[in-house]
């Protein structure tokens, strides 16, 4: 894997101390950041070093010891950890079962989180997974569209209704997303909606990566959006 620069890390960095906090999703997703990095004690320094040199910038009066927190949650991460598994890189196409197929496992192997960021779900044979998911303990959180949230056939306030929690853009415009976060450490995203149209007749794709420097910024930005957006009603 090509070596991650100064500039990419500080990036990486810079998006979770925005809150000044260290969100569940973020602190997995930087643990397989560092993973991927296979830092040595060297590595480990530099990192440290880059933490606190951006803590120390973002430090203002009565913002220093939430910025100090944080400094310190993402330093733990540094710890060696075991040797990851081999990455998941798949891509798969429709017209056909294979997209929604791979969204399905997905949801079945989750062991603790699934969080949805979609613009619409139509399709029963996705929306009845993510219900077992729900019922069998893992914490689902869906955002989606407002307007297509009010689809015919849209699963999303039935959803809701069965306890998952759900959120929607409330403003003029799309929340046009296409994604899904399992367990903090996976990413399945591309062109493909959650309709039974997208998988028996239009033209789509869809990514599968458990690229650390892929799936933090997802992680960010899945959390960054649910604070901002309202309940479904």
């Amino acid at each position: 894997m090509k070596p991650m620069s100064r500039e990419e890390l500080d990036e990486i960095l810079t998006q979770t101390l925005e809150d000044r906090r260290l969100s569940r999703g973020e602190r997995r997703a930087l643990r397989e950041v560092f993973a991927d990095m296979a830092l040595d004690e060297n590595g480990r320094s530099f990192v440290r070093h880059r933490v606190f040199a951006l803590a120390r910038e973002a430090i203002r009066g009565a913002d220093a010891h939430s910025v100090l927190d944080w400094a310190e949650d993402v330093v733990k991460l540094l710890a060696p950890v075991p040797d990851r598994p081999a990455a998941i890189a798949e891509v798969h196409f429709s017209p056909g079962d294979r997209c929604r197929l791979c969204i399905t496992r997905m949801l079945k192997q989750a062991q603790a989180t699934v969080d949805i960021c979609v613009f619409t779900i139509t399709d029963n044979r996705l929306a009845q997974p993510i219900l077992d998911a729900h019922h069998r303990g893992i914490a689902v959180r869906i955002i989606t569209d407002n307007d297509k949230a009010d689809d015919p056939g849209s699963d999303v306030y039935q959803l809701g209704r069965s306890g998952v929690p759900v959120r929607v853009d409330l403003s003029e415009h799309h929340m046009h997303h296409k994604f899904a976060i399992f367990d903090g450490k996976t990413v399945l995203t591309g062109s493909y909606n959650w309709t039974r149209s997208a998988a028996e007749h239009n033209q789509e794709n869809l990514i599968v990566s458990d690229d650390a420097k892929l799936v933090a910024p997802f992680v960010h930005t899945f959390d960054k959006l649910w604070q901002s957006l309202g309940p479904s009603s």
